[in-house]
């Protein structure tokens, strides 16, 4: 509830729609109270006494009544859904803006599979209960109350049996919301396994196709669709339950008002019309109660969603802007890392340990090591994708976490390990690394990373439509597009995360080529298993579980690191380098 609850403020833009809606349901819910009194009258006084006029009169009445409550009712559901609608795109808003202030930490916390159900999923679901409890939620309370009072104003003699039939039904009510509560967390749960199973199976379907393996995810996939079913199934055979049960307690309700009523009307102390009102207005109480109980058990399923929404909206930022950002000059390229320490996880195991180096403006650096031992989770300390756990880095003499973080990022171009393009045109991806390029700068940009090649095969050149996961694109088409949409930024920092892995050799030596010479002043930082990659770096930093085992250029290594002469010697096809 009290997750809920915090997410109330996010109604108060909405606030008129948000009071409107109910008032009108008011008066929805007036007007259908009057309906059996109404009747009763017809019945008691104009056919007793066969006065077709008073009939006529109050069934223009009944028509006026019906004709003022449809406008109330339509206005109400109108304006409600306006309020929650609302409500749930500004809370949409806030969460996609926080997910993309989240730091890599933070995502990898969560998992995308369970955010993509809280955007989609869990939103949906509170919005419906802020509609249900704007609408339905002031209705069913309205109409239980009514009737009970019309009841006792009109008909007390059959008042006992509400005494009877009124508690029982709020017991039922109360159990079955608050078990189904408990299974709906359960429900969420197989949902998120689901998502993260779907998204993992269809980002990796060639290789599942590639080692035949479509027969495992299928069993794994059906593993938990089916705890998603019975889940689902537990939840919803509680919820349907819940129906008869009211009917069959209402309908003794009724037996016993009709045979209570029958001995009145013998007895000459109660009217026919009266029973009938009573009977309609047990019926009007019946529905009041099932819309609250469905309202209570669609809010009590919302509590899991809007506790999850409050979890990413709560969540502490690991990666914040300086709460007073110095005027620094612009970044020239200089990058120091002093004693840096990083672990994925607060109070884990260090995989980085005691890094320090220094990377001139201009220079060229290699990072080498065996797989695994933390080459490209230090790059991406540079561009503050993770923080460090202790330790400094410096651009220019000045700790990363005193730049803004647009300016820092704007001076860094980045070129992951796995090259992400979006779906749209060669020219909207390249509009990523800066906004506005001139065709002359996407082409420099291009011939630079290699690519002008392929996109002046294509009939529409920089136009041409990238499908969604680039699949129209071959792995080293993805790679030379990656690195011209970090070229075309003019980057002073440079990072090129073992981003030429699907390039031939001589495409990647012409990229090179193309960074010496057109970005000369630009401090480039290549993450490759290739020595090939490296061999003329100003700095060659070796790396093995997670620390710097060594440092300097290709020559100096070869004598001084029997790692890198390993590399050296696997790579080269010979079986020992000795370098005196």
């Amino acid at each position: 509830m009290n997750s809920l609850r915090k997410l109330l403020p996010y109604i108060k833009p909405y606030m008129l729609f948000a009071i409107l809606g109910p008032l009108l349901m008011c008066i929805e819910v007036g007007m259908d109270l009057l309906q059996p009194t109404i009747m009763q009258h017809i019945i008691d006084v104009g056919i007793a006494d066969n006065d077709n006029g008073y009939v006529l009169k109050l069934g223009l009445l009944m028509l006026l009544t019906a004709f003022v409550g449809l406008i109330g009712g339509v206005g109400s559901s109108i304006y409600s859904t306006k309020a929650a609608v609302n409500f749930a795109a500004d809370i949409r808003r806030d969460v996609f803006k926080k997910t993309k202030q989240f730091s890599n930490q933070n995502t990898d916390t969560f998992g995308t599979g369970k955010l993509i159900t809280i955007v989609t999923n869990d939103i949906a679901a509170v919005q419906q209960a802020v509609m249900m409890i704007l609408r339905i939620f002031v209705r069913g309370p309205l109409m239980f109350i009514g009737s009970v009072v019309i009841v006792w104003l009109t008909a007390r003699e059959l008042f006992p049996v509400l005494l009877v039939t009124i508690p029982i039904l709020i017991v039922c009510i109360y159990y079955f919301s608050s078990k189904s509560g408990k299974l709906f967390v359960k429900v969420q749960q197989g949902m998120d396994r689901i998502n993260i199973k779907l998204q993992e199976t269809l980002a990796g379907i060639r290789v599942i196709k590639a080692f035949n393996h479509e027969d495992y995810e299928k069993k794994q996939f059906k593993s938990m669709n089916d705890f998603l079913m019975e889940r689902n199934l537990s939840a919803e055979q509680v919820i349907l339950s819940l129906m008869p049960i009211i009917l069959f307690v209402v309908n003794i309700g009724m037996v016993a008002g009709i045979w209570m009523g029958a001995i009145k009307v013998n007895a000459g102390s109660l009217q026919i019309g009266v029973i009938l009102a009573f009977i309609n207005y047990l019926n009007i109480m019946m529905n009041g109660l099932m819309s609250s109980s469905n309202v209570l058990m669609q809010i009590t399923r919302s509590f899991t969603s809007a506790d999850r929404i409050g979890q990413v909206l709560d969540t502490n930022i690991d990666i914040t802007e300086p709460a007073n950002p110095a005027s620094l000059p612009e970044i020239r390229g200089e990058v120091e890392f002093k004693d840096v320490n990083f672990s994925y996880s607060k109070n884990g195991e260090y995989v980085l340990k005691n890094i320090s180096f220094t990377a001139k403006s201009g220079e060229k650096i290699g990072i080498i090591g065996s797989t695994g031992c933390g080459k490209s989770t230090l790059v991406k300390l540079i561009p503050r994708l993770y923080d460090a756990d202790s330790g400094e880095i410096l651009i220019d003499g000045v700790n990363i976490k005193e730049y803004p973080l647009e300016n820092l990022r704007k001076a860094i171009g980045f070129v992951p390990q796995n090259a992400t393009l979006f779906s749209g045109s060669i020219e909207d991806n390249l509009f990523f690394g800066k906004e506005q390029a001139t065709n002359e700068e996407m082409e420099h940009a291009a011939q630079s990373a290699s690519a002008l090649e392929f996109i002046d095969r294509f009939e529409d050149t920089f136009a041409h439509e990238i499908k969604q996961g680039a699949t129209n694109l071959s792995g080293g088409q993805k790679q030379r597009l990656s690195m011209a949409r970090a070229f075309i930024r003019e980057p002073k920092i440079l990072i090129l995360d073992d981003s030429t892995s699907a390039i031939d050799a001589i495409s990647e030596s012409a990229v090179q080529q193309a960074i010496k010479r057109n970005h000369p002043e630009t401090t480039v930082f290549i993450v490759s298993a290739k020595i090939s990659s490296l061999i003329d770096a100003d700095q060659i930093l070796v790396i093995d579980d997670g620390m710097v085992a060594a440092k300097g250029t290709h020559q100096d290594l070869l004598v001084a690191s029997s790692i890198y002469r390993d590399i050296f010697a696997t790579q080269n096809g010979k079986e020992e380098v000795s370098y005196e």
